[in-house]
This record gives C-alpha cells, structure tokens and sequence, in this order.
C-alpha cells in the first residue's frame, strides 16, 4: 500500500513539475522577440564555427587545422579542363565535394588521377574514411570502380532521379 501511495504521489509531482516548466517555456517564449533575416558571410561562418565547438566538445577533433584543403585542376594549353574539390575534416575524414571533367576529357584516366592523388595524400595523414555524393546521371558506376559503395540513396532528387551516397574505406 506503501508503494502504491509513493506512486501516486509521485505521477502528481511530475504532473506539477511538467506543467510548471510548460508554463515557464510559453511565458519565456511570450518575452522573445525574434526575426529570421538573410545571414551575412560572416554570420555564415559564425554559424559553422559554433557548430564545430560543439562538436570538438562532444567529440573531439583529430586533426589541428579544421578542414584541409584538397583541390587540384589538370590544365591542357592553359585551360582547365579537369578538376577536383576535397576537403579533410575534423576527424581525418575526406570528403569528396566535386569531380569534374569537360566531356572532351572524360575516359581518359584523368578522373581516375584526380581521385587517386586527394585519397593518396589522405591516406599520408591517416585518414582511413571517404565520402561523397552523386546522382545516378553523374558518376555512380565511376566511383563503383573504384571501390566506393553505396550507403544511401535519396529517391527523387530531383524528381525521376536518385542521387547515392557512397564510401570507401582506405
């Protein structure tokens, strides 16, 4: 009978604390005054950085410099007609932004290059996880070859399409 009275008075105090604190929540959201308006760059960026302090608190970052910059172009006369944007961050984790080739260029090797070069020197530093994105009309079958696999796929995006996220471990 002991029990059941502490239960029962219990439920009540979480009753009172639940109700108390949703009042405190509507009254502290009576009291603000916001609007949401266009960020600046630098609001942009004051964004990131405060979003990489928590979390290098919640887990802490491998790596001194918060991203490393991979980027690399292969010119023919003077024209880039190749090109690649990579980037290692955090936690030696490269991720595989963009990968580009004019299509005069393409089934040349010259992807194949790029690619192997920022996994390479990402692999000189540690890094052991890769990453990217791709839409079924890029370059899945590419980055198949060369030992990427599929961890996602967002259907519809855009509509009648899929685009992949896939990963390669080096």
């Amino acid at each position: 009978m002991k029990l059941k009275y502490f239960l029962y008075l219990l439920s009540i105090i979480i009753g009172v604390a639940t109700v108390i604190f949703f009042l405190k929540k509507v009254n502290m959201s009576k009291e603000l005054s916001f609007t949401i308006v266009p960020a600046t760059i630098q609001e942009a960026d004051f964004i990131d950085n405060q979003l990489a302090e928590y979390m290098n608190v919640q887990v802490p970052f491998t790596q001194k410099e918060n991203l490393i910059l991979k980027n690399y172009v292969i010119k023919d006369r003077g024209k880039i007609v190749a090109g690649i944007k990579a980037d290692i961050y955090y936690w030696k984790i490269l991720y595989i932004e963009v990968l580009y080739l004019e299509p005069n260029y393409r089934g040349k090797g010259l992807g194949s290059a790029l690619l192997e070069k920022v996994e390479q020197e990402a692999r000189s530093i540690g890094v052991t996880l890769v990453h990217l994105n791709t839409f079924d009309f890029q370059a899945k079958d590419f980055y198949l070859k060369h030992g990427y696999e599929i961890f996602g796929t967002l259907d519809d995006c855009p509509p009648g399409h899929k685009r992949y996220y896939m990963k390669k471990k080096l």
